[in-house]
């Protein structure tokens, strides 16, 4: 059974305080944890389902094995995998002797988070500062009662922009992305 179909399963109508809990009860619970914080970010869930499983397997595992063990299409797999790779989760391990790629989770906070801010937060910072000058220019636009009062959330918005374009790169930089 799919481990996106048995989280679902094992966690209705279980007892939440169970003291002894078999692995694949462990399994899915963590899976449903990384699921919540992927849809914080705006992740799809296939990419925090690919983390939980690397994350808790005490071996390196290929990209079919996480396919047979999530029940996931090879698309979903290589793009979770290439997605989690970029933003520092997971790294590739050779074996030597074995053809296929293994990959193994990150486990040290202070890189993923680097990851995500560097891979995911920065470039929308930037992408804001064209949306940002377009609106800088329809400002001209508005009638003379409401464009100073607008002109001064705008330059509110640019210091932002600007703070954050400054200060991210140094939290990066800091956390040795």
């Amino acid at each position: 059974m799919p481990l996106a179909i048995a989280h679902n399963k094992v966690t209705e109508g279980r007892n939440k305080t169970s003291p002894s809990l078999s692995f694949s009860d462990l399994e899915a619970e963590v899976i449903g944890l990384f699921v919540q914080i992927s849809r914080i970010m705006g992740q799809p869930r296939s990419y925090a389902e690919i983390y939980a499983v690397l994350f808790l397997s005490p071996d390196h595992l290929t990209m079919e094995e996480l396919i047979e063990r999530l029940g996931i299409s090879r698309g979903s797999a290589s793009q979770g995998l290439g997605f989690l790779r970029k933003a520092g989760a997971i790294r590739m391990v050779l074996i030597p002797g074995r053809r296929p790629s293994h990959y193994e989770a990150v486990a040290e906070l202070r890189q993923l988070v680097a990851g995500f801010l560097r891979d995911q937060v920065l470039p929308e910072v930037e992408e804001s500062q064209n949306r940002l000058k377009q609106i800088v220019e329809m400002v001209g636009s508005l009638p003379a009662k409401d464009r100073a009062h607008v002109s001064g959330r705008i330059s509110l918005l640019q210091s932002w922009g600007k703070r954050s374009r400054q200060f991210l790169p140094i939290v990066v930089k800091l956390m040795g992305a």
